[in-house]
């Protein structure tokens, strides 16, 4: 299934040298996707179709595309202040964002470490771990729990202590030592079609027990989960099982770090997924939504008590307590922009919104229940899952021909082996959740159980 080359002959030649990422570079080299514009809830093909954003860009586009308040800010900063150092000075917008985010966090959480994105904040995180348990005197901390299908970016921390074996097998000599992992939280016998947190599976917490056991608690720094594995498809933690493993992580010293990086700002229906599940972490990363999409940002926001135990380091104060950071850190053009969505984000009530429209999308998508090679939905927030039986010997495939099928029909979806994922954008209609689950009901519908059916 595929569609007309949307490229001239001068861009198709030059698409020869694009290496692009977590992409099938020889199966999209014949079949190009290439969109020109975007406006509202909608991408536009060089050939003028209109495609529903269905995931909110890659979880990061929650207010749409080309928001005039955001397009002014945009512009506005990069005539005022382009570029800033955040090596030694600061400037006035990262400073007041810092400020805002920390009003908006978790009580106790008020130091915010600006990153570049959700990888660079997983690794910053990993390292304020290791760092602040070895400033308290307790420098045998160095082990990272994190837990099978997590997702926390690309750099060597965040590909260590995530669980997606794809992801790992090609870079197992080069991960951090002694990282070990919870198992997941998704049973199908268990919570086949679930709506929201399935009540099953609350005891799946208890196994950070057992790996405290294995490996004494004096060796492990942090626990890394994402609150919802977005990533994976939308895996739902049970009732209870975030609040377990707080509980655990306290009695043993250990940190706690949330990976909010698609669940923050309002995913949830909520500003961050800890606000939802009434579970407070040591650390926060956050990213893609923080700016919507529009210049990269991501960071980490810390407890007090992490950044005190920085500062009270036994040194002069001349010498930098945390040697890590980046050249964009806290970049005055995403910051300008962060300002702007969160003024957004308020003066429209769009967190309000998202969770408005998330029973709206749970009613919508659970109607695909019986759908032929539907095994499995599920759904939180503002988003939700869809699980393909796979075509026999060919994973992967009936996923690709349903987002094929779907955005040849106007919407333009996620998938990752067979599950096709959806976050749609705050600024949707309920019509348009509506329209995008009756385009991937006939996607479904469509595609055969295999190429030779």
């Amino acid at each position: 299934m595929s569609t007309p080359n949307p490229l001239s002959p001068a861009d198709q030649a030059a698409l020869e040298n694009y290496w692009l990422p977590f992409t099938p570079n020889r199966y999209f080299k014949k079949n190009p996707k290439v969109v020109v514009g975007a406006k509202g809830a909608y991408y536009q093909t060089a050939d003028g179709k209109q495609l529903f954003d269905a995931l909110s860009g890659l979880w990061c586009t929650p207010l749409g595309h080309g928001n005039p308040r955001i397009v002014e800010a945009i512009t506005k900063q990069a005539q005022t202040l382009d570029y800033a150092t955040a090596f030694q000075i600061a400037h006035p917008g990262a400073i007041r964002l810092a400020g805002r985010i920390a009003d908006l966090a978790p009580e106790g959480l008020n130091k915010v470490f600006f990153a570049n994105s959700g990888s660079e904040a997983a690794d910053t995180a990993i390292k304020m771990a290791i760092a602040y348990h070895r400033i308290r005197g307790e420098g045998g901390r160095f082990r990272i729990i994190g837990r099978e299908r997590g997702y926390h970016g690309v750099g060597f921390g965040g590909v260590s202590a995530g669980g997606l074996v794809a992801n790992r097998k090609m870079f197992g000599t080069a991960m951090l030592p002694g990282v070990d992992h919870l198992p997941h939280t998704w049973n199908p016998k268990e919570m086949a079609f679930t709506r929201g947190q399935p009540q099953w599976g609350t005891h799946l917490a208890d196994e950070l027990e057992r790996l405290v056991g294995l490996h004494d608690a004096s060796t492990i720094a942090a626990v890394i989960v994402e609150p919802m594995q977005g990533s994976t498809g939308v895996v739902v933690p049970p009732v209870g099982y975030l609040q377990r493993l707080r509980d655990i992580c306290t009695k043993h010293g250990i940190l706690l770090i949330f990976d909010e990086v698609i669940t923050g700002f309002g995913r949830m229906g909520t500003t961050f997924g800890a606000d939802y599940f009434g579970v407070t972490p040591d650390l926060i990363t956050f990213a893609k939504a923080i700016t919507n999409g529009t210049v990269p940002m991501g960071g980490v926001i810390a407890k007090d008590s992490i950044y005190d135990t920085f500062m009270g380091i036994q040194a002069p104060d001349y010498a930098i307590e945390f040697l890590h950071g980046y050249t964009y850190s806290g970049h005055p053009m995403a910051t300008g922009v962060a300002h702007a969505v969160l003024d957004v984000m308020h003066s429209d009530g769009l967190i309000q919104r998202a969770g408005e429209l998330a029973p709206v999308l749970e009613e919508a998508i659970h109607s695909l229940k019986g759908e032929p090679g539907v095994t499995d939905i599920r759904n939180i927030g503002l988003a939700a899952a869809v699980d393909l039986e796979p075509c026999p010997g060919q994973p992967g495939w009936r996923a690709m021909q349903v987002f094929e099928h779907a955005m040849q029909n106007g919407v333009l979806l996620r998938f990752s082996a067979d599950t096709i994922a959806m976050g749609p954008p705050f600024i949707s209609t309920p019509d348009e959740i509506a329209k995008m689950v009756d385009v991937l009901r006939a996607a479904i519908r469509a595609v055969p159980a295999s190429p030779k059916s």
